[in-house]
């Protein structure tokens, strides 16, 4: 098992990575001192997977676990489904002292996240991600929150989890296209902060498509390592943290305007990061070689690298660009790549430059 620690002073945790970690939930909750009523809060298909193992773990640490469920997929990151939450949670008692399991992909981390930051004024929660952009990515940092129809994540909160638990035995049931979608957020790693880990996929993609058990706690972890060390050097995104956000100001946009049912988050952001590196070109002189690299990189992992937007599309993914968070002053804000390996935020890019690598042809 590998560990990695979130600094971040009274609302620090630890990241677990290893296997059969399901079956520690219930005491790694006992030693955190938690109320004995908790909500394991799942979407469906992860429930009856998983459901079962995290409830009888928690049960058998002493915990009276109830069970909510909601749909599968992004749609269900609404304030619909928060609102059903918060009915269930009441139906239950749930006190002050009580807590809220995550289990699942990042969608059901960013609702209970969003609940647990909210209901009586916030309660703890544990974040036990069953999908591999979930491990590396969401369930890390304390971000949650749920989309409106104008744009993704418009309502949120900074909300840590106490205790993080990937179990990579979740892995080999994720199918095929989900664990291609959480690629795009292990590649972006390397492109805004660590060449090696680059260079690393690049050379052992084949073994990480082959769900290697060795190589998939390595990259996890690292990928957590990284997140650890930028989210513990800008907890609220003032700063530093915003890099992580590299592809996600279009990717989100294409999310809004395929109403969160075309593509997959992974699968979009891949799009976006793609379009981020040709504009890193562009604007930053990031080498056409890198730009290159990327892509390529993207193509082999089985990920889209480009959309084809007819005139009335591409003025939706202009207007869903303006309501992005990292708008200022009415202007788009991009995170860009200097190059593999070092990327910047804030930059301003004229318009002109968007609607060139929107149509490459």
């Amino acid at each position: 098992m590998r560990i990695v620690n979130v600094s971040l002073g009274p609302r620090s945790y630890t990241i677990k990575v290893g296997s059969d970690l399901l079956a520690r939930l219930g005491p790694d909750c006992a030693r955190l001192g938690l109320g004995a009523r908790c909500a394991v809060i799942s979407d469906l298909n992860v429930a009856r997977r998983f459901g079962k193992a995290a409830r009888h773990s928690l049960s058998k640490a002493g915990f009276d676990p109830v069970s909510i469920t909601v749909p599968a997929g992004e749609t269900s990151k609404s304030l619909k489904f928060v609102q059903g939450c918060y009915d269930e949670l009441a139906r239950h008692r749930l006190e002050r002292s009580s807590f809220i399991v995550a289990l699942g992909g990042g969608v059901v981390g960013d609702l209970a996240g969003f609940v647990a930051a909210t209901y009586l004024r916030g309660i703890a929660f544990v974040q036990a991600p069953t999908t591999l952009l979930a491990q590396v990515d969401s369930s890390v940092g304390g971000k949650v929150g749920v989309n409106l129809k104008a744009g993704k994540n418009l309502v949120g909160a900074f909300h840590q989890p106490r205790l993080v638990l990937c179990d990579l035995d979740a892995l080999r049931t994720l199918p095929l296209r989900e664990f291609r979608a959480g690629l795009a957020e292990v590649i972006k790693y390397g492109i805004i902060y660590d060449a090696t880990l680059f260079d690393r996929l690049e050379r052992e993609l084949p073994k990480i498509l082959g769900r290697d058990p060795k190589t998939l706690g390595a990259l996890v972890a690292r990928c957590c390592e990284i997140k650890a060390v930028v989210v513990g050097e800008d907890e609220t995104e003032s700063g530093v943290r915003a890099i992580l956000n590299f592809g996600h100001t279009i990717g989100h946009a294409l999310e809004a305007i395929s109403s969160y049912g075309n593509y997959l988050h992974g699968e979009a952001i891949s799009i976006g990061q793609v379009a981020a590196a040709e504009l890193s070109r562009l604007a930053l002189g990031l080498p056409g070689r890198d730009v290159d690299r990327i892509r390529t990189l993207f193509r082999r992992a089985g990920l889209p690298t480009q959309v084809t937007l007819n005139p009335a599309r591409r003025r939706r993914l202009f207007n869903a660009m303006r309501l992005d968070k990292k708008v200022s002053g009415g202007e788009i804000k991009f995170v860009l790549a200097k190059r593999i390996g070092k990327a910047v935020w804030g930059q301003k890019v004229p318009e002109w430059m968007i609607e060139e690598i929107l149509d490459p042809g």
